[in-house]
């Protein structure tokens, strides 16, 4: 059997981040894989780039950990600098110029979310390319192919923290049930003036979809008890 190692390898990912009435949440799935393996069943695929800003990373987690570490040590200068905290803005166009300046050597597709007291709550895709888009909600990865239908029926204007959080967690899930490549957990931030709030939603959790079958502890579980004598 040949081997094409040259091939390019399966890199699924779920992720989203969207407005509300005073602030953002991210989310994400927890699946790292390389072509058919999985890596990792619950790795963290939202990065924290200041106390107000973080990151959700799909494509190759190689590529996106070292933008968000140069991302991060160049907010910290200039942090020092300005003698403040940077804006989610300038976090975004900092992703933004990486990306587009690397462009031909990077597989990266990213969601900037944050709050800072001049604009509050506010959302950045920075998509494949280096395109920047301030949008009121952003989803990516493979798993967003089924999400774009039901995120634009679901978002609006005004919602508060709660509900945005269970659609996050909604659409993240709905996205596992059918995208092959995204699963195990959902990770969630929410960033508002009161500061960060991470959760942790364990695959048992969460909604079952269609014919989705629970999750056991054996394959032995699924069989019938067998008929007594």
């Amino acid at each position: 059997m040949d081997l094409n190692l040259d091939a390019p390898h399966s890199m699924g990912t779920t992720i989203i981040g969207v407005t509300y009435d005073g602030g953002v949440v991210l989310g994400a799935d927890s699946r790292t894989s390389t072509g058919m393996y999985v890596a990792n069943r619950a790795s963290d695929k939202i990065t924290q780039l200041t106390d107000n800003v973080y990151l959700c990373r799909s494509g190759s987690a190689a590529d996106t950990q070292i933008i968000s570490d140069y991302v991060r040590y160049f907010l910290d200068q200039h942090t020092i600098q300005l003698g403040q905290p940077a804006t989610v803005k300038v976090a975004a166009n900092l992703i933004r110029l990486l990306s587009y300046q690397n462009k031909n050597m990077l597989q990266a597709g990213m969601i900037v979310g944050g709050w800072d007291k001049y604009v509050g709550g506010q959302i950045y895709s920075v998509p494949l390319g280096g395109t920047i888009l301030q949008q009121p909600f952003s989803i990516g990865g493979s798993g967003s192919s089924y999400l774009y239908g039901f995120m634009d029926q679901s978002w609006k204007e005004g919602m508060s923290k709660d509900e945005a959080e269970k659609l996050v967690v909604k659409a993240v899930s709905l996205a596992i049930a059918r995208d092959g490549a995204s699963g195990g957990v959902v990770r969630t931030v929410t960033i508002n003036s009161e500061g960060v709030e991470r959760k942790f939603y364990p695959g048992d959790s969460l909604p079952l979809w269609h014919e989705e079958l629970a999750s056991v502890n054996s394959l032995l579980d699924l069989l019938p008890e067998p008929m007594s004598t």
